[in-house]
């Protein structure tokens, strides 16, 4: 039976394996002119476009790719007409347009769109509307052409009349490289409304875009990871991209068809659009009513590829009524950049808790403390040796929590082991009182009472330990830190470090086989207090089973993985060498009451 239960075992983990690596995976599309990779100045092949909800031109009518694909925004061509205005500093060259008076896109100057590739990553380069256009505004929205009033250096002004004579002039000032109250990445945003008429104005909402996120073009399928967010009452809020999708529910519960949009209600401190790495951030001095969710289709038609796909956030404010002769203004303050925490926590220059779009999740105390720390040691490591220096930062933050934890994983290991040794006597208490449950139950407690075991003291200094793994696991894959940090063989610490592609298809990564091994012989080293043969067998798959699902994890988590077994392995050495006082078997007696035998006194 043992034997049949071990080859149905192996051959599920060769079903799970299979279904990973051999089902289909989206792949990025080919570069279009003015996606994410195009040059400075070149916008998309002018084309039609198409309001927001309804479908691409050629799409398709079949039922099932309806269903899947009808509810989403296209992507909106720029007006060959347009005049493109950039301002910069060292870290982005921010593209401003005429059409609309608004933000283009922005290109980080840090951060390269291809791994060995030196042109800039682009945010918002394929997108619905540039970024703080106005959307569905006639006269205002990205159809309209503005008049550049002034430029300099760090700063340019628009303006244009509405037909009833309304006068908006639009000004954005990019911030300096460094300062104490602003940072390089965020763009001061001033709209303007006058009214030079005898009558008021009533109040109006506008709608201003916050621009299109996609997912960066690289092997591992971060679509997931396509969100907008908004803050309101102190409280964060996310909104994937999948939400938008059509979805069959659990076992038909919850199923629902694509929506064109989600609208979340305000008042909403700051909100943003995201991808993996990289952010959009609008902090309105005045909050904003609500947020407009959509789904941004990439192709022509609808796709099956999630990397087609992308994911475009809105928010609504108002204009005040204006008197005559008198003006309103629309003022906020623009981030967009990398989702770096030490960055987006430096209270001086985001005040209403911006760093929270990091999405840390539960665990965000433990992430963002583990995040400072291995940016502290980091800038260490840069001024001794600049080589692989995130990836030593990884090893030292996780060898500096292994150490911190030696007491509690000492305690947990002892008491493993000696559970392990009185695992026989356990087996002759169960054997004498399996009739009695009760008297089993007190029998087992005396044993432990007598040889000073603690039944859960090899779980509670596990427990301890468990929320900073779990830090980790969510703050490693998401740093934008470690986006094309190479450390050793692998070229990215944010991505799989695969060395080659076996038989075409599956991929060889090391760091995830390395973490395996680790789990392997600390499996050998670690006394096991059971002594159930199929649980036995069980616990010795384990180490397979997690290969299997962290496989495609980020090389850092591998590496934080992998180090960790390292050292719990030299620490189980250790200890396995350590010797117990010995003490004379216990004997269960009559009534459960556990008899100890005393060693009689040494012969003089």
């Amino acid at each position: 039976m043992d034997k049949k239960n071990t080859t149905i075992g192996v051959l599920l983990l060769l079903a799970a394996f299979a279904l990973i690596y051999f089902s289909p995976r989206p792949v990025p599309p080919a570069p279009v002119p003015g996606g994410e990779n195009a040059a400075p100045g070149v916008t998309a092949t002018p084309g039609s476009t198409t309001t927001p909800g309804s479908t691409a031109p050629g799409a398709a009518t079949s039922a099932t790719t309806a269903l899947a694909n009808t509810a989403f925004a296209a992507i909106n061509r720029d007006s060959a007409e347009a005049t493109v205005t950039t301002l910069s500093n060292d870290f982005i060259e921010a593209r401003f347009t005429d059409s609309g008076g608004a933000l283009l896109e922005v290109a980080m100057k840090k951060y390269p769109a291809e791994l060995k590739h030196p042109e800039p990553y682009v945010f918002n380069a394929l997108h619905a509307d540039p970024i703080l256009a106005f959307v569905n505004a006639p006269g205002l929205d990205r159809t309209a052409l503005y008049q550049r009033v002034s430029q300099t250096a760090t700063e340019v002004v628009y303006r244009t009349v509405l037909g009833s004579g309304l006068e908006v002039t639009r000004r954005y000032v990019l911030s300096p490289n460094s300062g104490e109250t602003t940072d390089p990445y965020q763009i001061r945003h001033e709209t303007t409304f006058r009214n030079p008429g005898d009558q008021p104005t009533q109040a109006m909402p506008v709608t201003l875009a916050l621009g299109t996120a996609a997912a960066p073009k690289d092997k591992a399928d971060h679509h997931l990871l396509l969100k907008t967010s908004f803050s309101t009452n102190g409280d964060q809020h996310f909104i994937p991209r999948s939400d938008l999708e059509a979805s069959s529910g659990f076992l038909g519960m919850g199923a629902h068809g694509s929506k064109p949009s989600i609208v979340s209600g305000g008042p909403l401190t700051w909100a943003a659009v995201k991808n993996k790495f990289f952010a959009s951030i609008y902090t309105g001095d005045k909050p904003a009513n609500s947020l407009i969710t959509k789904r941004v289709n990439f192709s022509s038609s609808p796709s099956e590829n999630n990397f087609d796909y992308g994911i475009s956030a809105e928010v609504q404010v108002i204009v005040d009524a204006i008197a005559p002769k008198a003006e309103s203004a629309l003022t906020g303050t623009l981030y967009v950049g990398p989702k770096e925490y030490r960055r987006l926590a430096n209270t001086k220059a985001f005040k209403a808790d911006q760093d929270k779009i990091m999405d840390f999740g539960f665990f965000k105390y433990f992430s963002q403390i583990l995040l400072t720390l291995m940016t502290w040691i980091h800038g260490w490591m840069v001024g001794i040796s600049p080589l692989w220096a995130w990836g030593w930062a990884i090893v030292l933050t996780t060898l500096f929590l292994k150490i911190v934890f030696i007491p509690f994983t000492l305690a947990a290991s002892k008491s493993a082991k000696r559970m392990a040794k009185i695992q026989p006597e356990l087996q002759v208490i169960r054997e004498k009182y399996k009739d009695n449950p009760q008297k089993q139950q007190q029998a087992t407690m005396e044993l432990f009472k007598t040889r000073k075991i603690n039944p859960v003291g090899g779980c509670l200094p596990i427990l301890l330990t468990m929320p900073f793994f779990m830090g980790f696991f969510t703050m490693l894959p998401s740093a934008a830190e470690l986006r094309f940090q190479p450390f050793l063989w692998a070229p990215d610490l944010s991505s799989t470090d695969t060395v080659a592609i076996l038989f075409g298809i599956l991929p060889l990564n090391i760091m995830p086989l390395l973490m395996g091994a680790t789990m392997v012989i600390q499996m050998h080293l670690t006394p096991s207090p059971s002594v159930d043969n199929a649980q036995m067998k069980m616990m010795k798959f384990m180490p397979y089973i997690f290969i299997i699902f962290c496989y495609t994890f980020s090389c850092a988590l591998s590496l934080y993985s992998f180090v960790n077994g390292l050292f719990t392995i030299g620490q189980q050495l250790v200890i396995n060498r350590m010797k117990d006082p010995e003490e004379k078997p216990a004997v269960a007696g009559p009534g459960g009451k556990v008899i100890k035998n005393v060693t009689p006194p040494k012969k003089k």
